[in-house]
């Protein structure tokens, strides 16, 4: 397994559309393309106007499969644009990628 961290700068005021939009839809659309989300964070500095999520992988490549039919996916645009009606909702994102190390187990 690998993991991505993805990191949200949400633009001021923006930070419960973005939500709303995970929450309500994107969360489901990323089901239908075989993405699991493991956990969603929200900066601790409200200020910040951060969110992250983690998304587990079965490795790169599919990775790369299934964000590329997601990035395709009609029903995305449709929401994309129905949410962003009053303008963008996230100003930059960025990417980790990760994978376990050996030296840890957690129990």
């Amino acid at each position: 397994m690998i993991y991505e961290l993805r990191v949200y700068e949400v633009h001021p005021g923006k930070m419960q559309a973005v939500q709303d939009r995970f929450r309500d839809h994107v969360i489901q659309l990323f089901k239908k393309h075989d993405m699991n989300i493991v956990q969603f964070w929200e900066d601790l500095e409200p200020g910040n106007n951060r969110l992250y999520y983690l998304v587990e992988h079965t490795d790169l490549e599919t990775r790369h499969v299934n964000y590329d039919r997601f990035n395709k996916d009609p029903e995305w645009h449709q929401v994309k644009r129905m949410t962003e009606v009053d303008g963008p909702i996230v100003k930059k994102h960025e990417s980790f990628f990760m994978h376990n190390v050996a030296f840890f187990e957690n129990k």
